[in-house]
């Protein structure tokens, strides 16, 4: 594999050499036709200059506990409705959990079996009372730094704070982790889920 990798990119078969532990690395493979090196990039086949830029259609996972804000749930919810998006609600359990009002959220997920991996972004929404049961959760604290390492867009209540200490990522933060404070953040943070993937992370991401 790697040898076939050695004739597309050099960095990529470098890379993927070092992860399977390959001490020294192989010929690069005969090519049925002469491997061309003349061609410019093609802007057409890039993600990056052509990925999409809305988040209609696209999925938010939503993390809650006891206690969530449910002005702050509500309003997402709502600016993610008008961009033709839905979301998940993700709780600790198997149920509802009551939110600041009263009310009772209904969860499509338990944490422990709905990864950051199934959603494009997330959004940690849990209460004060409720963020230290989900800080002792190793999936709850995955959820957080696999979907930072999958360069989604996070954003947060500040009662969330904590997770990015506990999923060692707090040093690495970038505008992709907003803070959910009031209506211009919700809406800075939807309008932000456009861009589908935050390539700027790239390089902290990967050194790690």
């Amino acid at each position: 594999m790697v040898s076939h990798l050695l004739k597309i990119e050099e960095g990529l078969a470098n890379r993927v050499a070092t992860l399977l532990g390959i001490k020294k690395m192989p010929k690069p493979a005969d090519a049925a036709i002469a491997t061309r090196q003349d061609l410019a990039p093609s802007p057409a086949l890039s993600i990056v200059e052509r990925g999409p830029n809305s988040f209609k259609g696209r999925q938010l996972g939503i993390v809650v506990t006891d206690g969530t804000d449910a002005e702050v749930l509500i309003s997402l919810q709502a600016a993610l409705a008008k961009k033709g998006a839905v979301c998940e609600i993700i709780a600790p359990k198997v149920g509802d959990v009551e939110a600041s009002d009263g009310s009772w959220i209904e969860a499509d997920q338990m944490i422990d079996g709905g990864p950051s991996v199934l959603y494009d972004a997330v959004a940690l929404l849990p209460s004060a009372a409720g963020i230290d049961d989900l800080l002792a959760e190793s999936t709850a604290r995955n959820f957080v730094a696999d979907a930072f390492a999958h360069r989604r867009s996070i954003g947060y209540a500040e009662a969330a704070t904590p997770f990015f200490a506990k999923a060692g990522i707090y040093d690495s933060l970038d505008k992709g982790v907003i803070a959910l404070n009031g209506p211009n953040d919700i809406a800075a943070f939807v309008d932000q889920l456009g861009q589908f993937r935050l390539w700027c992370r790239e390089p902290s991401v990967k050194a790690r």
